[in-house]
C-alpha cells in the first residue's frame, strides 16, 4: 500500500486563527505548511516539541541565535550565481535551436508540398539519347 496522506481537523477560537494566520503571513508559508512543519517536527522528536514564545528562546543559556546561520563564503555564491547565469543562457540557445528546428521542418514539408518528386529511372526512360559512358 502506498503513503496516503490524511486529514487532521481541530478547533481554535478566532484569535489564535488570527495569530497563526500572521506567522504564516509573516514567514510566507500558507497556514497549512505551518501546521504540516510542526506535526513534522513533533514526529520526528517523538511527541517532544515544546512551542517558545521566541523571547524566551534564549533563556535556556543557548548562545546560539535562532534559527541557526551559516556563513557561505563569498566565492561560492559568485559561482552559485555565474552557473545560474550560464544555466539560463542555456536554456535560451535550447529554446532558440527548438525553434530553428522546427523553421526547418515547415520549410521542408512546405518544400514536399510544393515540389514534384522526379525519380531519375523516370528520366532515362524519357530520353531516346544514346547513355552517357563513364571511364
Amino acid at each position: 500500500m502506498g503513503n496516503k496522506n490524511k486529514t487532521i481537523s481541530f478547533r481554535v477560537n478566532e484569535d489564535t486563527f488570527e495569530t497563526l494566520r500572521s506567522i504564516a503571513e509573516e514567514r510566507d508559508l500558507s497556514l497549512s505548511a505551518v501546521f504540516r512543519d510542526y506535526v513534522d517536527s513533533l514526529v520526528a522528536h517523538d511527541g517532544r516539541v515544546n512551542v517558545v514564545p521566541e523571547n524566551e528562546l534564549h533563556r535556556d543559556g543557548d548562545e546560539e541565535p535562532f534559527p541557526p546561520t551559516v556563513e557561505v563564503p563569498k566565492s561560492f555564491i559568485r559561482e552559485h550565481e555565474r552557473l545560474e547565469l550560464e544555466a539560463d543562457h542555456l536554456r535560451e540557445q535550447l529554446d532558440e535551436h527548438k525553434a530553428y528546428v522546427n523553421y526547418l521542418h515547415q520549410q521542408l514539408s512546405a518544400e514536399a508540398e510544393d515540389e514534384d518528386v522526379i525519380f531519375l529511372e523516370e528520366l532515362d526512360a524519357e530520353t531516346d539519347e544514346q547513355p552517357y559512358r563513364l571511364g
